[in-house]
């Protein structure tokens, strides 16, 4: 999982806590040097990082436009704190599921191998990065269960009813309207705008993992990695 979310409690007014809320009103550079996403391993950095940095970037960006000057405050609040931290992960694992299959819909579109190898390579790469985060203290107590259904969501994902568009996000939207501990009477009239800030936010990820994302070479390097995993007799 990215840094900036290991560790909620000591990163709140960090530098890259500002750089993200700069990044939300469009000023700053919004990604970092970009290189091919020729094997899993490059793949699974992409799909975390911007996972992150859609959650952060959404969530703050939805609290400080409800907040106001009185932004800063909430931060002093431990009930509050406590809430930004839980809606951080939560939101978190919905990018996350969103992004990872859309990639799979680009790696269906874009080849031909079966869905099937499709979703089982992208379990393999997304999988053992939410294992190693583990049950963090601070992401609450359903925490667990989002991490399963995530996982249950690669697994069954239905690749080719899904095209290269938005049809993938359906969870990230969804989830920052739930999770953001903003009043519910203010979430009613906010979620369509709300879940469309979230579609924005994709927008530039997409064109990014389009450009960057080198499908023959990404399969190949999986397959060699299967093989390499194969007993030897």
């Amino acid at each position: 999982m990215n840094k900036n979310l290991e560790k909620p409690n000591k990163k709140l007014f960090s530098r890259d806590f500002f750089r993200l809320l700069k990044e939300y009103v469009g000023a700053g550079a919004s990604a970092p040097r970009a290189r091919d996403l020729d094997d899993p391993a490059s793949l699974g950095e992409f799909l975390d990082s911007r996972a992150s940095h859609v959650a952060q970037t959404t969530l703050y960006g939805y609290m400080k436009t409800r907040a106001g000057t009185r932004f800063p405050e909430l931060f002093e609040d431990p009930g509050i704190l406590a809430a930004i931290n839980i809606a951080k992960w939560h939101i978190w694992l919905a990018c996350l599921s969103d992004l990872t299959v859309y990639s799979g819909v680009l790696l269906r579109l874009r080849s031909d191998e079966s869905s099937a190898r499709i979703r089982e390579i992208l379990g393999q790469i997304v999988v053992p990065r939410v294992a190693r985060v583990g049950v963090p203290e601070e992401a609450g107590d359903d925490f667990p269960a989002a991490a399963r259904r995530l996982e249950a969501r690669i697994a069954t994902a239905d690749l080719e009813a899904l095209q290269d568009d938005d049809s993938a996000f359906t969870e990230s939207p969804k989830a920052l309207v739930y999770w953001s501990p903003v009043a519910d009477e203010l979430k009613s009239r906010d979620v369509e705008i709300v879940r469309n800030s979230v579609r924005f936010r994709w927008q530039e990820v997409r064109r990014s993992l389009r450009r960057r994302l080198r499908v023959q070479a990404l399969l190949q390097a999986a397959e060699n990695a299967a093989d390499l995993r194969l007993p030897t007799r």
